[in-house]
């Protein structure tokens, strides 16, 4: 029996967890919330599957609210040892191999269905969950009757994390070499990094943002990145890079440009702080199936945290898209039944 019980943002939101048994990587028992936003009674068929990224978690009403206007039950999933899934003695965000996120996807996409009747449910990821879910669509699509077999209509992705950033040395094959090998042998031992508020402080309204959300799921530092979960994030590239099939067709949307910058500064609200829009650019052609890329001027790494103007043409791009991938769902399905008669 699901249990659904009130969560931290209030009114018209519940949560419930999902236990997943013991930490494959020794850290206890560990389990996955799901968030529903539930204003009114679940009428339709159609859902949003919401994924966060690293440092992150489900706090963005404003997306779940504008998907509820467009018809959509609004889901999100905070993973294993993220948000309101962490536990006290846990790594924030640490795994050592992402295919151990498939557990809790798959669970939170059969719980959805079951919610909206087994209904399509339309994927939306951010940043390195843009990575973790194509990687899990295309391990889907591989099983009988594939992604959309499984309900899945379509994915967003929001600046998905593509490509390890920076100078072209930190993605040679003699660093990847000593990532992997550092991983393996020393999982949890931080990555030597600099760990900046530069985009933490252009979000968050206590600083230069003007985001509410609490801190200790989401510093303005980030959380320390480790050589286990790094090497898990490096073979997800790798696997990317081959070509995957994620078996829907996708939107992904991204800023038009990014920026560098040691400390806060009035740019950073305008670009990405975090990646570089050109590996973005550059290896969307690996999802397979149809996709559509679509560059905002002025957005912000997470896209839907931009300011006003970037924030209205990115939700204008979604309901453009939504709208396609309905007359394309329609006209599928008039096939499907005209060579059923035929």
């Amino acid at each position: 029996m699901t249990t659904w019980v009130p969560d931290v943002l209030g009114d018209g939101y519940q949560q419930l967890t999902i236990p997943l048994g013991k930490d494959p990587d020794g850290e206890g028992e560990v389990e996955a919330t799901l968030v529903r936003y539930q204003p009114t009674e679940i009428t339709g068929t159609h859902a949003v599957l919401y994924v966060h990224g690293f440092t992150d978690y489900f706090f963005q009403q404003h997306l779940a609210e504008h998907f509820a206007e467009q018809g959509y039950s609004f889901f999100a999933l905070d993973l294993r040892k993220c948000g309101r899934a962490l536990r006290p003695g846990q790594t924030p965000h640490f795994v050592t191999d992402l295919r151990m996120y498939d557990f809790e996807l798959n669970e939170a996409l059969r719980l959805v269905r079951e919610q909206i009747s087994g209904g399509h449910v339309l994927l939306v990821a951010h940043s390195t969950g843009g990575l973790i879910l194509p990687l899990w669509l295309d391990r889907l699509e591989r099983r009988h009757g594939g992604s959309a077999g499984a309900g899945v209509a379509g994915v967003i992705l929001n600046s998905p994390w593509f490509d390890l950033h920076g100078p072209a040395v930190l993605r040679s094959a003699g660093t990847s070499a000593a990532i992997d090998a550092l991983g393996r042998v020393s999982s949890k031992r931080p990555v030597p990094l600099q760990r900046l508020d530069t985009y933490g402080s252009s979000l968050h309204v206590d600083a230069n943002g003007e985001w509410e959300y609490d801190l200790d799921w989401k510093p303005l530092t980030g959380f320390p990145i480790t050589f286990g979960w790094l090497r898990a994030i490096r073979r997800g590239h790798a696997r990317l890079h081959q070509g995957l099939d994620v078996g829907v067709p996708s939107l992904i949307l991204r800023s038009k440009q990014t920026v560098r910058a040691p400390s806060y500064h009035p740019t950073v609200d305008e670009a990405d702080a975090i990646l570089d829009v050109d590996q973005i650019a550059r290896w969307a052609g690996c999802l397979g199936n149809r996709t559509t890329i679509v560059p905002i001027e002025g957005a912000r790494h997470d896209v839907f945290l931009s300011t006003a103007k970037p924030l209205a043409d990115a939700f204008h791009e979604v309901d453009l898209w939504l709208a396609w991938l309905h007359a394309h769902h329609l006209t599928d399905t008039e096939t499907r039944e005209t060579g059923a008669s035929a």
